[in-house]
């Protein structure tokens, strides 16, 4: 894992948190317990800050990045950034699910419950509503997230995370 300083600012993080070999941490970044940063995915806080919650997992290749003195990075607690997604500038709540290969761009908000599906685009300033899911590009609102959907990917996804961490330490 390369942990890096940045303008005099390190990466700091909590409790039983995993980062795979080759996880980037850079800068201005603050993470929570439980958390985990995966093989080759990026969390530059060197324009701005990153604040993450716990329980939050970053997968594979993932990229999380801010814009310069203008839009920083906060993520909520239970909260699974899918494989190869990027994560700009943005304000994300609690216990949401971001889809593989999707982009949340500056200024956005991902209210909690809610799930942005693996492909979307979501534009500048968009608000996605809580227990709704987002697909498309640009993303709209498709449908709610029923109680299954919840259970079943949000919190089933964010717990499994600590889980396969666990692998890693044995």
């Amino acid at each position: 894992m390369l942990i890096k300083t940045v303008n005099g600012k390190t990466p700091e993080y909590g409790e039983d948190c995993f980062f795979a070999d080759n996880a980037t941490l850079i800068g201005e970044v603050k993470m929570g317990d439980q958390c985990s940063v995966w093989f080759n995915a990026v969390v530059r806080g060197d324009v701005h800050y990153i604040a993450i919650g716990d329980r939050v997992n970053i997968q594979d290749g993932a990229v999380i990045h801010c814009t310069y003195r203008k839009s920083p990075v906060n993520i909520g607690n239970d909260v699974s950034i899918g494989h190869n997604a990027i994560v700009h500038g943005c304000t994300i709540h609690d216990n949401v699910l971001i889809g593989m290969g999707s982009i949340v761009m500056d200024d956005c908000v991902v209210e909690s419950n809610a799930i942005v599906a693996a492909g979307a685009v979501v534009t500048q300033n968009t608000r996605v509503e809580s227990g709704f899911i987002y697909a498309g590009v640009p993303a709209r609102k498709i449908k709610p997230v029923s109680d299954d959907l919840s259970k079943g990917e949000i919190q089933r996804i964010a717990s499994n995370y600590i889980h396969y961490a666990s692998w890693f330490r044995e």
